[in-house]
């Protein structure tokens, strides 16, 4: 398995200036160079909003960019004023800010195949009386897009917005199983893959050899599974969404293994496997539907 150009997003590298790359990349964009300050904007917003709710101090914020206080203090400020990033009474830490939750809240409400899925995971968590997820692969991530909680263990978190490796979650091994190419397997695995895979707990594959293993097993059998990678005590299935080509969607069900004997397992697989055609049978004919993926 060839290793990704890529470590994802460009907080997390070294220099933090993604406009260098996307210079470097305006011949794939019809020739327009990217526009640093806009680039630089992205970055920050991306930054604060992986940091959930730790806030950052602006000597955080510089460091992880790779760009200098007085700049980065500046755009933070224009960013307070308009909503998108907020302060502390001090004005010493910054978070997100609530204009955010505009975008995506309007992101969800204009996607067409979210509309499609609620409704099929509603039932199939009452079905199951297991907890169901809906989520886009994005770059190196998978994105929760929609959660239903079983009635008997419910998170005190909503998991809409929030990001996993693909690596180490049901939904992305499955999605990342149908990258896979017979002549050279990793080549379309390896975009969605950092260099180096971080654990999540004992159980997380950390090897690349090892996880394309994994997802070629995952193609044959159908289904992908995260033995406890990501949380312990918790198996979880995954079933792509082939509604795209590739598939940019997924659903998964989370469940714990103490109650997860082979007889429950097939009955989930089978559940997961009737929702995925009803879903697939609904879902709009759009060739311009393989946009979802952009920057994939």
């Amino acid at each position: 398995m060839s290793r990704p150009s890529s470590d994802g997003p460009a907080f997390s590298g070294g220099s933090g200036d993604a406009a260098d790359g996307a210079t470097a990349k305006a011949a794939q964009t019809g020739g327009v160079r990217g526009v640093k300050s806009a680039a630089r904007t992205v970055e920050l917003l991306e930054l604060l909003a992986s940091r959930q709710n730790r806030p950052a101090r602006l000597r955080e914020l510089s460091e992880a960019l790779g760009a200098p206080r007085s700049s980065v203090y500046a755009l933070i400020r224009t960013l307070v004023e308009h909503g998108w990033v907020r302060s502390d009474p001090s004005g010493t830490l910054y978070s997100i800010g609530i204009r955010a939750l505009l975008a995506g809240t309007t992101y969800l409400d204009t996607d067409p195949y979210l509309r499609i899925v609620q409704p099929h995971i509603t039932d199939l968590s009452a079905e199951l009386d297991e907890t169901i997820h809906f989520g886009r692969l994005d770059r190196t991530d998978i994105v929760y897009l929609a959660t239903r909680e079983s009635h008997r263990y419910i998170r005190p978190f909503s998991r809409v917005g929030r990001r996993l490796p693909a690596y180490s979650t049901a939904m992305g091994k499955a999605l990342l199983a149908e990258r896979l190419d017979a002549t050279a397997p990793g080549a379309g695995v390896d975009p969605h893959v950092p260099r180096e895979l971080t654990p999540l707990t004992p159980h997380t594959l950390t090897d690349h050899d090892a996880l394309l293993r994994d997802l070629e097993l995952t193609r044959r059998r159908g289904h992908a599974i995260d033995n406890e990678e990501n949380y312990a005590g918790i198996t979880c299935f995954g079933l792509a969404l082939r509604y795209t080509s590739p598939a940019t969607d997924a659903i998964s069900c989370s469940v714990p293994i103490a109650g997860l004997d082979e007889d429950r397992r097939r009955e989930i697989l089978a559940a997961m496997e009737r929702t995925r055609l009803a879903i697939e049978r609904m879902a709009p004919v759009d060739p311009s539907a393989a946009d979802l993926a952009a920057g994939i």
